[in-house]
């Protein structure tokens, strides 16, 4: 199929059009499960007296973003125990967006930031059906697009966050890579990079599918090398720039994280967090709750090993996994982290794509009234920090 693919005598953008025209229902299917998202913020919003406007562009993540577009990096706020959260903390590639969209639009840079996480999370639908479609066929592609859309913390893919500016330029470096665009897929793996810590994974991923093909070929073709050396090169630039800038070196970057209680310890600090749960009632439901998430995120992680996807997937999933579930600080963020982890909806996607037509859309569509209602009140609550 790739090989075909590649050879294919049509022009670039004859090309793009045909994969457009396959993945139109997914791209409209996914867009009308966020359109449900918004309508369902908008009423709930409306019955607690809240401004969805504000919810989606004016809280936690999106105002530092859009501080580092108004003001550049060098803000930071000090906490009365003395701790430091600078907003170099967050990468730039969204900041800038905002300001280049605020720049050449009468928009805000609030307002700049939520028509890029829209437009790149219909780029990012569109990069998952693509991998999908090569993978499965295309019906697995449409459901592994709506399945994204439906996750309990889908909404995030409607607000000022960089979730799905990343998820949108992995999936196409990941596109890339399976198809072998070497160059394409280094470039965007730079800009995943420049866009989000985890951008490691989608270098690892370019990198370790790289090391397979030189050892099965015996040789590296120019293309492959170029893309191997872009891909880390986002990432890389502005952890250095941030170590230069805080006297901090190559560490730099981890000592600002770190300010902000993020760190690595392998899960031990979420283990306890989760282990606490189960000291009174009716916490431990919560900690029940958690205990099969993450169980259920680790069997779907097995399952894809198992069913044999291509190595740059389970490379890039597995890292991604890694980092949210064994991040020592800001546990009710791990389901936001999990967002571009879209390997593991692959085996469902699959299931789903085998039966009856009727039968998955009414499975999905009930799962996408709830994933609504969800949003809506998580957002209006507690939301994700």
């Amino acid at each position: 199929m790739t090989e075909v693919d590649l050879q294919e005598p049509r022009s670039a953008p004859a090309r793009a059009a045909g994969a457009l025209r396959r993945a139109a229902p997914a791209l409209l299917a996914y867009a009308g499960v966020r359109a449900l998202g918004l309508l369902m913020l908008a009423g709930w919003s409306a019955a607690k007296g809240k401004s969805p406007h504000t919810l989606l562009t004016a809280r936690w993540d999106s105002l530092w973003y859009t501080r580092v577009a108004d003001f550049g990096y060098g803000w930071q706020v000090r906490l009365p125990d003395g701790t430091v959260h600078s907003n170099l903390a967050f990468f730039p590639l969204l900041p800038w967006l905002e300001r280049l969209v605020s720049a050449v639009s009468p928009l805000s840079y609030a307002d700049a930031g939520l028509l890029v996480s829209w437009l790149a999370s219909l780029c990012a639908a569109w990069g998952i059906f693509l991998v999908a479609e090569l993978l499965y066929g295309r019906r697995a592609g449409v459901c592994a697009v709506v399945l994204w859309a439906v996750l309990p913390v889908g909404i995030v893919q409607s607000m000022a966050y960089s979730e799905s500016l990343f998820t949108a330029l992995a999936a196409w470096s990941l596109y890339a890579v399976l198809t072998g665009r070497w160059v394409s897929a280094g470039l965007l793996a730079s800009l995943a990079g420049l866009t989000r810590p985890v951008g490691a994974a989608v270098v690892a991923a370019l990198w370790a599918t790289a090391a397979v093909r030189v050892v099965r070929d015996g040789k590296i073709s120019w293309r492959m090398a170029v893309g191997v050396l872009l891909a880390p090169l986002g990432a890389a630039a502005y952890v250095l720039w941030v170590g230069h800038r805080t006297g901090g070196g190559l560490f730099g970057y981890l000592d600002v994280q770190g300010q902000w209680g993020n760190g690595f310890d392998g899960g031990l600090a979420f283990a306890r967090f989760v282990g606490d749960k189960f000291t009174s009632f009716p916490s431990a439901l919560a900690g029940l709750g958690l205990v099969v998430g993450v169980a259920l995120v680790i069997w779907l992680y097995v399952l894809c090993v198992r069913r044999g996807q291509p190595l740059a997937l389970l490379v890039y999933c597995g890292i991604v996994v890694a980092l949210a579930l064994c991040a020592s600080g800001y546990f009710g963020s791990k389901p936001r982290l999990l967002l571009p982890a879209f390997p593991l909806l692959l085996p469902i996607a699959v299931a789903l794509a085998r039966v009856r037509t009727s039968r998955s859309a009414a499975v999905l569509g009930g799962v996408a009234v709830a994933s609504a209602v969800y949003g809506a009140f998580w957002l209006n609550g507690s939301g994700p920090p």
